[in-house]
């Protein structure tokens, strides 16, 4: 088989094996790193306003725009909403439902109205993009009395 033929063949391989796949931005996250809520857990009922402690593990915090330290990141809290498929790829929008602490925060407390909510932790690098393979914690809902 020719070099060139072989080289086709695996281009396409590789093509075949991570197309349509979304596995997160281009920086790298080692394996096992974790972010998880502290002090709020799957169906807690809070009073507004809400504080949020941001845990991690595996991994270490940085500013945003930092990009010149490995297994660094910041925290993003998504609010009713979900990040899956292609925007995994992009970076986190900056809006009510997408919180970012590009400062490097560990916590945060918010406003909540009552009802109920979805939280979920999105590790981003220094461009807001997640890590490969994404660092998120586990979707979680509360009650705001």
């Amino acid at each position: 088989m020719s070099t060139a033929k072989a080289s086709c063949i695996l281009t396409f391989a590789l093509v075949l094996a991570v197309g349509g796949a979304a596995y997160g931005g281009e920086t790298p996250a080692p394996e096992g790193a974790t972010v998880y809520f502290i002090n709020l857990k799957d169906g807690d009922t809070v009073t507004s306003p809400v504080t949020i402690r941001f845990g991690l593990s595996g991994m270490g915090v940085a500013p945003a725009g930092i990009d010149d330290k490995e297994n660094v990141g910041h925290h993003h809290l998504i609010i009713n909403e979900t990040i899956e498929g292609e925007e995994l790829n992009e970076a986190i929008p900056a809006d009510d439902n997408h919180r970012h602490f590009g400062g490097g925060q560990t916590e945060a407390t918010i406003d909540l109205p009552a009802g109920t909510h979805t939280l979920q932790l999105v590790l981003g690098d220094w461009s807001h993009i997640p890590h490969n393979p994404p660092v998120m914690s586990d979707r979680i809902t509360i009650t705001v009395e």
